[in-house]
């Protein structure tokens, strides 16, 4: 009996590994952290050895993208390596979030640093190396335009899934790597500007002026990735649309139903968990309503409870609340 037991529970067992990692976006990443490590290492060696402070400058702050690009890459490395860990109830796919949030940290601490060195040198302004500094610029902006090119390509893989959350299959541990170069070369850019603008012009408050257009714009790409990965980890997601797809799939249900509870999380990239909580007056059990939700693909795992009511609307003494659950590799 005990063998036929554990036998038959094995066919509703199922794996926790709900999504299947962005290897591309991992190599992409790495190669991007090198890139950017090695023009980190040049640049402050250069500095050292040609007593330049604005090649010194540019490169410890590449050094924080290096810091942040790293910190994706492990947690890429992480998600896959503790992929079969039992302790992760729903899968490691958060590791990648956590590590995009903590990218998103380090975006506010370079956008606060550039606000303070951009104010400091607008209130006292400083002899600037023009030609120097524009190679500079230059040379740092074409290893931020490689390193967008290689996280570009990873950022578009595995988007092929139909979803009707279009946000629900972004890689944001790749949005992080991405936004951190993205950022880096549009300083770049606004570096180039103002220093041309004080060459040729002799407007040299550009530089600083700049700076603080940058500051601003790194402040506001950092915001939204720490509010979007900030709701992964806080699974603060009841307002996507896949909660809407199971209050419609539930009113539809030819045997009527209350919806008693609801909890919908994300465990994937676009891939969601839910725990739903019904009430009927019909002769049905949770595997009868499950059936119904597995249209949407993008639910994974789910599982329902079902309370039966009599005649006056309350729960029958006799039929104790049913439960079931359903995950990605479901029984036959």
């Amino acid at each position: 009996m005990t063998t036929r037991t554990s036998h038959a529970a094995r066919g509703w067992q199922h794996t926790h590994v709900f999504d299947e990692g962005n290897p591309l976006a991992e190599r992409a990443t790495l190669w991007a952290a090198a890139l950017t490590a090695l023009m980190m290492v040049v640049e402050i060696a250069g500095g050292w050895a040609f007593n330049s402070m604005a090649l010194l400058a540019d490169g410890w702050h590449m050094s924080s993208h290096t810091v942040a690009l790293g910190l994706s890459v492990a947690a890429y490395v992480a998600a896959r390596r503790f992929a079969d860990d039992h302790r992760f109830a729903f899968g490691t796919w958060k590791i990648e979030i956590l590590g995009g949030y903590t990218s998103a940290i380090l975006l506010a601490m370079v956008a606060a640093s550039m606000l303070y060195q951009s104010i400091e040198r607008l209130l006292a302004p400083t002899a600037i190396h023009y030609d120097q500094a524009i190679m500079i610029a230059i040379v740092g902006l074409l290893v931020n335009l490689a390193c967008a090119w290689l996280l570009r390509g990873g950022h578009h893989h595995g988007h092929h899934h139909h979803d009707h959350d279009a946000h629900g299959h972004h890689d944001l541990n790749l949005r992080s790597a991405y936004v951190h170069v993205v950022a880096d070369a549009a300083t770049s850019v606004l570096a180039i500007v103002a220093l041309f603008g004080g060459k040729l012009w002799g407007a040299s408050w550009l530089d600083p002026v700049m700076g603080i257009v940058g500051a601003v714009l790194v402040a506001a790409w950092s915001w939204r990735l720490l509010r979007d990965s900030g709701r992964v980890l806080l699974d603060a997601e009841m307002n996507a649309p896949v909660v809407a797809e199971i209050l419609e799939v539930i009113e539809a249900s030819p045997v009527p139903a209350t919806l008693c509870d609801l909890h919908v999380w994300r465990v994937g990239k676009g891939k969601y968990a839910c725990i739903v909580s019904l009430a009927t007056h019909g002769d049905v059990g949770p595997d009868y309503f499950k059936q119904q939700l597995r249209i949407h693909e993008e639910l994974v795992h789910i599982s329902v409870e079902v309370n039966h009511l009599d005649a006056d609307g309350d729960v029958k003494p006799a039929s104790a609340p049913q439960s079931a659950a359903s995950g990605a590799h479901r029984p036959v």
